[in-house]
């Protein structure tokens, strides 16, 4: 006769897996932001940041992935410096967007 499957233990460590997965995703992602120098930028600078990258576009974000693909190839300096660039491009289009986020986000 079979024996029977534990059901609660199943999900119970499969929850734990889940939470280890979790601390450990969040762990790399601090990882990423101190190795390619973001930790520098203030906390509302990288939340504005993720934020534009998340809405943009394919041919932006397709640039974005071949300059961390050549960070992650340890051109890291090199894709640091490209970052440099677009933070700086990236700021002063937010400081133009700034006075109208009321219309953007009505939008």
């Amino acid at each position: 006769m079979r024996k029977p499957r534990d059901f609660d233990a199943e999900l119970q460590a499969l929850t734990d897996k889940t939470k280890a997965l979790k601390t450990k995703k969040q762990g790399q992602l601090g990882e990423l932001v101190i190795a390619t120098g973001a930790d520098a930028l203030s906390i509302e600078e990288l939340a504005g940041a993720l934020i534009e990258a998340a809405g943009s576009d394919g041919a932006r974000k397709e640039a974005w992935r071949k300059s961390g693909a050549a960070f992650f190839r340890n051109d890291g300096a090199r894709a640091r410096k490209g970052a440099g660039r677009n933070a700086s491009s990236a700021s002063a289009i937010r400081a133009g967007a700034e006075p109208s986020s009321g219309e953007a986000g009505a939008a």
